[in-house]
């Protein structure tokens, strides 16, 4: 017996041996599995942050791009809205200013008056109907040029248009047209002076046919009788309120 148990001992013991280098090597491997195992997860671990960093900063940098291009967005709103708004003040001045330019270039021939017979209107005082604007206005009243331009005719019986208009002045203007004046108690003026708008051509007064003092005004086509238009709707046409 103890014989026996003499030739086994050593079989046995190998096989402790074996099953401890197993064990052993089964230990190992399983502490290096589990070593990779937390490789893997510390690496899946650190990636986690990282990507999320990086969303983050990704949306900050679109937040700002995006305010960025708001803010330079703004100020071009700004000024386009600033610029229209000058071109359309720059407009409203142009538009005062050739009104104004018109209303400067014609005036009315007198002031303080009172509108009393007007163009076209019918009547025993005239053979055919009135042919300009009655002012009715005191004797001696300062007559103006109503606009620039070259005294054509210039005297008594109507400087030639006729006795019914007195003492008259026609003045030829650089548009074509022509003004008379007439019915005047002084002509200060002569046949081919030059004058300026609103400059003092005469003083009106009660001469020739009339119902009393008053200037006679038109505005013609040519310097003679029979070519008048209507005064009033030529001067609201120049700017000038009648």
């Amino acid at each position: 017996m103890p014989q026996r148990s003499k030739f086994r001992t050593p079989n046995i013991t190998v096989r402790r041996g074996r099953a401890a280098v197993v064990a052993a090597g089964l230990g190992v491997s399983l502490v290096a599995g589990a070593g990779a195992a937390f490789a893997a997860t510390g690496d899946t671990g650190a990636q986690a942050p990282v990507t999320q960093h990086t969303a983050t900063v990704a949306s900050a940098t679109a937040v700002h791009d995006q305010a960025a291009a708001q803010a330079k967005a703004a100020p071009h709103a700004e000024q386009t809205a600033a610029h229209a708004q000058q071109i359309k003040a720059a407009h409203a001045k142009a538009v005062k200013a050739a009104a104004t330019k018109k209303a400067v270039s014609w005036i009315d021939p007198v002031q303080h008056y009172k509108l009393t017979a007007g163009f076209d209107d019918s009547g025993s005082h005239w053979i055919h109907k009135h042919s300009g604007q009655d002012f009715a206005v005191p004797i001696g009243t300062d007559v103006h040029a109503a606009h620039s331009g070259t005294v054509v005719k210039a005297g008594p019986h109507g400087a030639g248009d006729g006795d019914a208009y007195g003492n008259a002045i026609v003045i030829q203007h650089s548009d074509g047209k022509f003004s008379q004046y007439a019915h005047l108690s002084k002509i200060e003026v002569h046949v081919g002076e030059n004058v300026k708008t609103g400059e003092e051509i005469a003083k009106s007064g009660n001469t020739g046919n009339t119902t009393g003092p008053h200037l006679h005004f038109e505005i013609r086509d040519t310097p003679n009788y029979g070519s008048a238009i209507n005064p009033v709707t030529f001067l609201h046409e120049m700017g000038v309120k009648v």
